[in-house]
């Protein structure tokens, strides 16, 4: 009979590797691996090499034979979207069966109790998705909990606020995020607007965020708006969860210019 293999999907972000550092004295013989689009921040790579250092064993570091830009000719030139998700499907879930191959396995995924979504569901019949966070009722203070005391802390990314993994010009990114791109990599936006073209069949143009091209983001007023606009949405929060008054509110918002990096949830495996 062919042994069960456990695998732990990372997505470089902080539930995933919060799962690890949970899992690695409950799993023995764990196998840790990452999909790499070669799009990613080098934040990204930095945060993986500290969860190797805690779990004292290697990432496998799982690459498409063919990449980004050959899916993005394949695909006509348009690039991905909610609707279009065809990066994930080539980029990572396809790399990610090709490893497991016909083995019976457990994957492991980072889903806390107080998300309500799902999580990668394989259509493999050997691929059965676990989620020890989801069972043992582990929520978002736990999994900070986690990261803090091991040592590894939060994802670096999340110091210029940014929310998630994935590739730097992921399309479920919030405006708020392609402006903090914009100053923080000014380079890595540049040439995310450059993968914006016409598409020659419909003579739309693709745009990464939606119903704007980032070069009408990246104009100084609408990048201000946006940063107005994220604030006001964060004090609002703050008010409701703590009963401010709005007389407490705004002063708040005239001692500090701090921006929360609070953001939507991660996409992960």
């Amino acid at each position: 009979m062919t042994q069960v293999r456990h695998v732990l999907s990372l997505s470089g972000g902080k539930d995933s590797a919060a799962l690890a550092i949970y899992m690695r004295d409950r799993v023995p013989n764990m196998e840790y691996i990452f999909s790499d689009t070669r799009k990613e921040l080098k934040e990204t790579y930095e945060y993986l090499e500290r969860i190797e250092d805690y779990l004292g064993v290697r990432v496998h570091r799982l690459n498409a034979e063919l990449g980004f830009d050959h899916w993005l000719d394949v695909y006509g030139g348009m690039i991905p979207s909610n609707h279009r998700r065809w990066c994930t499907k080539m980029l990572k879930l396809k790399p990610f069966e090709t490893f497991i191959g016909d083995d019976p396995v457990l994957n492991y995924v980072g889903l806390r109790a107080d998300e309500n979504r799902s999580g990668y569901i394989s259509h493999k019949a050997n691929i059965t998705p676990v989620y020890p966070f989801q069972e043992d009722g582990l929520k978002l203070a736990d999994i900070e909990e986690i990261l803090r005391s091991s040592g590894v802390g939060m994802p670096p990314y999340t110091k210029w606020g940014r929310s998630r993994s994935g590739c730097f010009f992921c399309f479920y990114q919030q405006k708020i995020e392609w402006v903090r791109l914009k100053e923080t990599y000014p380079d890595l936006y540049e040439q995310a607007k450059e993968y914006e073209q016409v598409y020659e069949g419909s003579g739309n143009t693709f745009t990464w965020s939606e119903r704007e091209s980032l070069a009408d983001l990246e104009r100084p007023e609408r990048m201000q708006a946006i940063k107005d606009e994220h604030r006001r949405r964060q004090l609002a929060k703050e008010a409701r969860g703590e009963n401010l008054t709005l007389e407490q509110v705004f002063a708040r918002a005239e001692r500090t210019d701090e921006a929360d990096g609070d953001a939507c949830l991660i996409c992960t495996l």
